[in-house]
């Protein structure tokens, strides 16, 4: 018999009969002339550090695949965008006005974008056709800068082979786009020249795309509105993921008609001869750098087509 401490005075019928009263009445001392059963093995205990660092690996691996997958599309868009080729739906352009349409037509009529379209080496594209609409609304230049009294009429873009050769853009300036009256705002040219410029060194760099890191200007004359200018553009060396390009604005010389004045807008007359050279307006020198982002995924510019292996960031 064992004789508990308490004034309990139940009896013991086995081994069992005493663990189950001990779990019952935790705070008793039992005594026995007998040795105590010690009772089930505790379990050990568990180590924290383990189990927290799979967590944390697990939860930073899970975070960082989320970031990825979430920025994909957009980046791959962007790519796409800047990277794609000429395609006939990314040169279909109907203008919507009267004015734009004689625009368009003594730009794809002008002997300097007969003779580009006549050498295989040069490829045509107009790049803001091609913009994703919900792209296309927050652009500066296909959304804001656009307009019957600003930008009438998408540029008209010439590159040069697929290794980023040569650039030539036909645009028209409007009256809405000045600085002084009758003067096109610096800070227009400027942006015109960035775009230009960074267009022209694409597909000279590893994934065929990059940012501006540096952009030196020199005005050199007056850009007066309501007129037609030619962008051109040359990449001088390539580095790596850098690429430093030259550039230059000049007002497009204007086909003269047989009375030799030249052909404006609201005039027609018979096409006589060509000034083939312009008045030089803007100069400019950039620095372009792919970003390491750009090496997520591979893309071929002369298909358009994505890659499926992925490329290591460097």
């Amino acid at each position: 018999m064992l004789r508990p401490t308490s004034h309990n005075t139940l009896p013991f019928r086995n081994a069992n009969h005493r663990c189950l009263l001990r779990r019952h009445l935790p705070s008793q001392r039992f005594t026995s002339s007998q040795t105590a059963d010690p009772g089930p093995d505790l379990p050990p205990p568990r180590r924290f550090f383990p189990r927290f660092l799979f967590l944390t690996s697990l939860s930073v691996a899970s975070l960082s695949l989320g970031i990825y997958l979430a920025t994909l599309p957009q980046i791959n868009t962007l790519t796409a965008l800047l990277r794609s080729p000429s395609t006939p739906s990314s040169l279909a352009y109907l203008p919507s006005t009267e004015r734009a349409t004689e625009i368009d037509n003594l730009i794809t009529n002008h002997p300097l974008v007969q003779r580009l379209r006549s050498d295989p080496e040069w490829t045509e594209s107009r790049p803001h056709l091609r913009m994703p609409s919900v792209m296309q609304q927050h652009s500066l230049t296909a959304s804001t800068l656009m307009g019957d009294t600003k930008i009438p009429v998408p540029p008209l873009m010439f590159t040069k082979g697929h290794k980023g050769e040569e650039l030539v853009a036909i645009s028209y300036l409007g009256a809405d786009l000045c600085g002084h009256v009758g003067i096109i705002h610096g800070g227009m040219l400027a942006t015109m020249l960035d775009e230009g410029l960074a267009r022209c060194c694409f597909a000279a760099l590893p994934s065929k795309v990059g940012v501006t890191a540096r952009l030196e200007i020199d005005f050199r004359r007056p850009t007066k509105c309501e007129g037609f200018v030619v962008l051109k553009a040359r990449t001088e060396r390539v580095e790596g993921r850098k690429a430093w390009v030259k550039g230059r604005v000049e007002a497009l010389p204007m086909m003269r008609g047989g009375d030799g004045e030249k052909v404006t807008i609201g005039r027609t007359v018979e096409v006589g001869p060509y000034e083939e050279k312009g008045e030089v307006l803007v100069e400019a020198e950039g620095l372009f750098v792919e970003p390491k982002w750009a090496k997520v995924r591979s893309f071929d510019p002369r298909t358009g087509i994505q890659g499926q292996a992925l490329r290591r960031m460097s």
